[in-house]
């Protein structure tokens, strides 16, 4: 078989019919699949033009439209026109409105919920999957991804025998009903099954416990139960053993898998990305002098300090508000060592991670207007918060003292997403990150993480952990340092956090007090990383996956004859 894997490689584009690719989060930008997702897209659509059709929820209304799809004619209008969808299925065709602007379908898939108990208890029959124990958002997962192997079926009845090597590609626990209806409907089609985080491995790591140095004592369905996750583990389980190719974004998350779901992944898939929001470089300096100016008066109309532009570093940590598996609670107790530094060089160190925000500070809205900057209390906050006193950065900064006193690192919490209408910046994160000097992401859970790969492609060195994909990566393909890859990665397990705060507050130190040439030779290294992790350097691991993928799908057919 593996021979034949080889010789469908070679062939991959010529072998290929079409590729279904369904998630939760195609043209629906909620996370990092999106990034995934919407970056891979490109690449997919110049090695076969219109081979990949994306399938994603339809959650929109005409008041609030999807900002990033457009209902337009395309290949399969006529079949959206015809469609035989049952249950009162609605479908709308169009573009995903990102580089390469692929195929994509929405479907609208409320009325399944009135059969659900019937097809769960199908899927019991035939798969084993727990549906019993169901809360939360399972049900509209599953009813989501069901919907989407219903549009699948269809389209390929539509289109005919002649479309013979097919591929359905779903992504994460969200959708692994639909695989599970292709798997059981359509034995010609080749599945392939991509989880990005473990739904239990994510699991153990919020509920507190350590997931590294206990793995290999964990059982997955042990700990499903214990943690009140049947129902979703099971789906996710049963979906990563009966997919034709099971695939995973890290060797990290490989390891995981292989504990807990039982069925070690085929290939590791990282993430690769396509920069077409950076900057380009006669644009770099001016982008950056703006960002800086936007923080550094932020910064100073909060503090009160001159923070000069040209002498203060910057510092971000951002993404989701995920306290322990983001590493926060690292950033910010590596900020409080680095504040007792006697270093001269002052310091500004955002944490820009979306949390319950109430509104943006009046008080520093006015100051930022009137150019005042006379310092205000609380200054490390940009936004009020609806649970103050819970929220755990908001407390953590405070017991620390970072909200009292003289510092030189001044922490500031960003808890709002920066989508250019936040009250108080109005950039987007994309338009600040050139401003910063370094990033910090003190990952514990991190299957492979953008944010340092977005970091590296502005320009500005970061520092990750050997618990994140991204990181890990750096570790076996490139060489970690600032002057090599632009990315210090700190080694990280479940019994070292001493070590890792020290470590990433001496990184960020060393980088700080760095001659201009040595930190513009990290900067070169940072973008050149980013360059060998575009989507055209990684595709091939998707071509091995959907080679494997076909493989099985061609030899269970023929056994069927």
């Amino acid at each position: 078989m593996r021979f034949e894997i080889e010789d469908l490689m070679a062939n991959n584009k010529q072998e290929i019919d079409l590729i279904f690719e369904t998630s939760w989060e195609v043209c629906n930008k909620i996370g990092g699949i999106y990034t995934v997702l919407s970056t891979k897209a490109k690449t997919m659509q110049l090695e076969g033009k219109d081979k990949v059709v994306f399938i994603g929820p339809d959650v929109w209304t005409a008041e609030n439209p999807s900002p990033w799809f457009t209902e337009v004619r395309t290949p399969l209008s006529a079949w959206a026109r015809h469609a035989q969808l049952p249950d009162g299925l609605a479908v709308r065709v169009g573009r995903w409105e990102v580089p390469g602007r692929p195929l994509a379908v929405l479907v609208k898939f409320d009325s399944l919920y009135a059969s659900k108990n019937d097809f769960y208890a199908h899927m019991w029959d035939r798969f084993g999957v727990d549906s019993l124990h169901a809360y939360g958002d399972y049900d509209e997962g599953c009813a989501f991804a069901r919907a989407a192997g219903m549009v699948i079926e269809s389209i390929l009845a539509w289109m005919g025998p002649g479309t013979k090597n097919v591929i359905a590609h779903f992504d994460e626990w969200t959708t692994g009903m639909g695989l599970l209806y292709v798997a059981d409907r359509l034995p010609h089609v080749a599945t392939v099954f991509t989880t990005h985080a473990t739904s239990i491995g994510r699991s153990i790591c919020g509920n507190g416990k350590p997931l590294y140095d206990c793995l290999a004592a964990y059982d997955g369905d042990q700990m499903a139960r214990e943690l009140n996750m049947e129902a979703k583990h099971s789906l996710e389980k049963t979906a990563a053993h009966v997919a034709d190719s099971f695939t995973t974004v890290s060797d990290v998350t490989a390891e995981e898998c292989a504990r807990l779901l039982g069925r070690r992944p085929d290939v590791v898939t990282p993430n690769g990305f396509e920069p077409d929001f950076v900057p380009a470089p006669s644009r770099r300096k001016s982008a950056r002098r703006a960002a800086r100016t936007v923080m550094l008066d932020v910064a100073r109309a909060l503090t009160g300090d001159a923070l000069p532009d040209d002498d203060t570093f910057i510092v971000i940590s951002s993404g989701r508000c995920e306290y322990r598996n983001k590493g926060l609670d690292v950033f910010l107790d590596a900020m409080a060592t680095l504040d007792a530094d006697t270093a001269a060089r002052p310091v500004v160190a955002f944490i820009m991670v979306p949390a319950w925000v109430q509104c943006p500070r009046p008080e520093l809205r006015d100051a930022l207007d009137a150019k005042r900057f006379c310092g205000m209390p609380d200054p490390v906050l940009t936004h009020w918060l609806n649970n103050y006193n819970e929220d755990p950065v908001n407390h953590r900064m405070h017991d620390l003292g970072m909200a009292y006193g003289r510092h030189r690192v001044h922490v500031i919490y960003v808890p709002c997403y920066l989508n250019g209408t936040d009250g108080i910046f109005n950039h987007t994160y994309y338009q600040l990150l050139p401003g910063a000097d370094a990033t910090v992401f003190a990952s514990y859970y991190e299957p492979w993480g953008y944010t340092p790969l977005e970091s590296v492609a502005f320009g500005v060195p970061t520092v990750t952990t050997s618990l994140s994909g991204f990181g890990q990566w750096v570790a076996e393909s490139l060489t970690p340092g600032f002057a090599t890859s632009g990315v210090e990665v700190v080694r990280r397990t479940d019994s070292n956090y001493a070590d890792v705060v020290a470590g990433i507050a001496g990184a960020v130190s060393g980088l700080a007090e760095a001659p201009a040439a040595e930190y513009e030779t990290a900067a070169d290294a940072a973008r050149a990383t980013a360059d060998a992790a575009r989507w055209t350097n990684f595709m091939t691991f998707y071509d091995r996956a959907y080679a494997a993928a076909l493989c099985s799908a061609k030899a269970r057919t023929k056994n069927r004859i």
